[in-house]
């Protein structure tokens, strides 16, 4: 088959994700990519202001991680993890501990964002039973959250986010409230969990910021509201850190900035430079003791089948270096200040409902946006990619960017908009 007979070849026979596939413009043809670019197949080049939902935090084709993970296949690809381990998995497991807070000390691989909510999810749930208290099996999650596509990740999630409407009525029934930024609001969430007595196990949060929910943001005090009556309760406290994590709010992780220990954190996007599957759920001390047991049935029994696979770990560990030798926590500060900059342009445009920047995350909410394929398409005939949602454009740009590429995509958006 001619080389570039595969686009027509292939598209009727791929399902594309969060698309009418009857109505949707047809995809871009990706040929390669370099840096924060992507080059299509007609030679077209855009700057990428998304990162790939926001994996590829060092650029994409990162040498360093490259040459990593060409290393880890001429050795060993992959070698499941039952009953077997690995250096690269116990390499990884083991930095990971040293750099989260507190005893966040115990790591379970999987291959997925939405997948590691599903193991913290049931870790809380088995935590409880493992105590002897079944009847702790409901959820806290808040409005404006989105976890992931999963079915227990969905339960979880706002289902006015725009993702799970389909599905409402038909997940399991969990409690949504809205964040407590006030005393207020503290206040109700203790009074949920009074009136239902020994019915929570956890409460489930997107700390600092509410991505695909809609790219909310929210400050430190309300993590640590959140903390305190998880404590006073003696609920868990599952911090969702798939789209924080790894620099994107301007700490390492989210929980560092607001100095919360969270006794679940999930860990993925970012965790491999955006290369290759990997997720992580990473438990506290206490949480895993109340598996370790002589009774076989309180061993938590979930095992992906690539788990902690050795080319994923392999480009977790080198993409780890890139933080560590490398300054991208001062890249994040100056991306964070060159958008707040140059997206306050936006404000007095047409239609512009907020402007918003934390860390390397930048946001221009709109009153409303009419024709989301119409606006994304005309991005890219600025030469970026750009994917607004909902009413929101954002970027979140790999953190390697340079200046000149970051006033491209913020040009670019005040360009459209106007």
């Amino acid at each position: 088959m001619d080389r570039d007979h595969w686009y027509d070849a292939g598209l009727p026979h791929v399902w594309l994700p969060y698309a009418q596939m009857k109505t949707m413009r047809p995809p871009l043809a990706v040929a390669r990519t370099d840096g924060c670019r992507i080059v299509l197949r007609d030679g077209r080049e855009l700057i990428d202001g998304i990162a790939s939902w926001w994996t590829a935090c060092h650029g994409y084709n990162q040498p360093h991680i490259r040459s990593a993970v060409e290393r880890q296949l001429a050795t060993m690809p992959h070698v499941m993890f039952g009953g077997l381990v690995h250096e690269q998995a116990l390499t990884l497991a083991r930095r990971l501990a040293a750099l989260l807070p507190g005893d966040l000390e115990r790591v379970f691989f999987s291959e997925s964002g939405s997948v590691a909510v599903e193991i913290a999810l049931k870790m809380a749930l088995q935590y409880w039973r493992n105590r002897g208290h079944p009847s702790r099996s409901k959820f806290i999650a808040f409005r404006g959250g989105y976890h992931g596509d999963t079915t227990g990740a969905m339960s979880v999630s706002d289902p006015d986010s725009g993702f799970h409407h389909m599905f409402r009525g038909v997940l399991p029934r969990h409690t949504l409230m809205a964040l407590p930024r006030v005393a207020e609001g503290k206040e109700l969430l203790s009074g949920e969990i009074e009136r239902h007595p020994g019915q929570y196990a956890a409460i489930v949060v997107e700390p600092l910021v509410q991505g695909a929910g809609g790219m909310v943001f929210h400050d430190e005090v309300t993590l640590r509201a959140l903390r305190d009556v998880a404590d006073r309760y003696e609920l868990l406290l599952i911090f969702d850190e798939i789209f924080t994590g790894f620099g994107r709010t301007g700490a390492m992780f989210a929980c560092q900035e607001a100095g919360v220990v969270p006794d679940i954190v999930t860990l993925s996007k970012a965790l491999t430079g955006g290369t290759l599957p990997l997720a992580a759920t990473v438990a506290r001390r206490h949480v895993f003791e109340a598996f370790w047991s002589d009774d076989p049935k309180k061993a938590l029994m979930h095992g992906p089948t690539y788990m902690g696979n050795a080319l994923a770990c392999a480009a977790a560990n080198a993409a780890l270096d890139l933080f560590e030798r490398e300054p991208r926590l001062a890249q994040v500060r100056a991306i964070s200040e060159q958008m707040a900059r140059e997206l306050a342009a936006c404000q007095e445009l047409p239609g512009v409902k907020d402007i918003r920047v934390k860390g390397a995350i930048g946001v221009v909410e709109m009153e409303r946006i009419a024709e989301l394929d119409a606006l994304r398409a005309r991005f890219v005939q600025e030469g970026v990619f750009i994917r607004p949602f909902g009413n929101v454009i954002y970027l979140t740009p790999s953190l390697t960017i340079t200046p000149d590429e970051l006033t491209t995509l913020t040009s670019a958006i005040a360009r459209v908009i106007r």
